[in-house]
């Protein structure tokens, strides 16, 4: 099994490409994710090491576009109620279809976008959903939290069914961008409420494209946070089903988390259980870890270890 890094571990700190690349090598990866914070100026770095250290996926919107001020996963949202928003980011997607296909990556993984479950009459989000779950002792079932939710939910399933058919409109626009170019869209769960598609709305995204390269990217430490949060059940969608989970996922990004919040440590620093998860890292094409910028690099060597002698 190859194993991946995201280069938004160390591009903050580390302009060129090419001593990236070295660095992933010198940690014992075997490829790279170019991650959204990938510069236009370390590209030329990052060829130059292409036959020792390939590049098997990138993360939009990636390289980051000139005109924007800095790399984020969500500059622009194919997932939107605007029509406007949503050629501007079916325009920055196909440019990340073509530069994976062209960097020699053969998937491009996407936020697709948020739906605001806030009311007319107050202002609800997922930030104020953890403050409220705090305030009840991390417990879920608090009756503040749990009324909090219920109530967040019932707004966020009607709109993200309202969201649903001009986003599959969208990527149906580009699935034969996607098959000229050989390059799989992988959809990434996200660590809030808002995050579009959700669970329930990926599995029938990646049904209407079941002939298309569509989909699902898996984030252990975003599942684990909506996890804790009393928003999902434990288990990972198709892992009881093995046969399915190639067919449902690209690929996965590996990082850890403490407690309801997104660290993304090193694995192997929080509560994540990465040995459960072992027939899914054996099923994808890419497993990717994924650490913040303030992760040593003794911790992702301890990580690289442990991950090697589990999976």
């Amino acid at each position: 099994m190859k194993l991946a890094l995201s280069t938004n571990w160390c591009n903050r700190r580390i302009a060129d490409g090419a001593e990236i690349a070295e660095k992933a090598l010198e940690l014992g990866f075997d490829e790279l994710e170019l991650g959204f914070r990938t510069s236009i100026e370390s590209v030329a770095g990052f060829r130059s090491m292409l036959s020792k250290m390939p590049v098997g996926s990138i993360h939009a919107f990636c390289p980051v576009p000139l005109s924007a001020p800095a790399g984020h996963p969500e500059l622009f949202q194919l997932a939107s109620f605007s029509r406007a928003e949503r050629e501007l980011a079916r325009a920055h997607v196909i440019k990340n279809i073509r530069f994976a296909a062209e960097i020699g990556a053969d998937t491009v993984v996407l936020h697709a976008g948020r739906v605001a479950f806030n009311s007319l009459f107050s202002y609800n989000d997922s930030t104020r959903l953890r403050d409220v779950f705090k305030k009840c002792a991390n417990k879920i079932e608090a009756k503040a939290y749990s009324a909090l939710l219920a109530k967040a939910w019932r707004i966020r399933r009607r709109r993200g069914n309202a969201l649903m058919k001009s986003f599959l409109a969208t990527l149906e626009s580009i699935a034969g961008i996607l098959e000229e170019n050989h390059i799989t869209l992988a959809l990434e769960n996200l660590p809030y409420l808002e995050g579009f598609p959700n669970e329930a709305e990926t599995s029938a995204i990646i049904k209407h494209f079941k002939d298309s390269p569509v989909k699902a990217w898996f984030d252990t430490g975003h599942h684990r946070v909506r996890h804790m949060l009393g928003w999902i059940k434990p288990e990972v969608p198709g892992l009881d089903e093995p046969d399915t989970l190639s067919s449902r996922y690209a690929g996965m990004h590996l990082n850890d988390v403490v407690d309801y919040m997104d660290d993304h440590l090193a694995p192997g620093e929080g509560r994540v259980d990465f040995a459960a998860l072992k027939d899914l890292a054996h099923s994808v094409k890419h497993v990717v870890v994924e650490p913040n910028g303030d992760v040593t690099e003794d911790s992702l060597s301890r990580a690289v270890a442990m991950l090697r002698r589990i999976y």
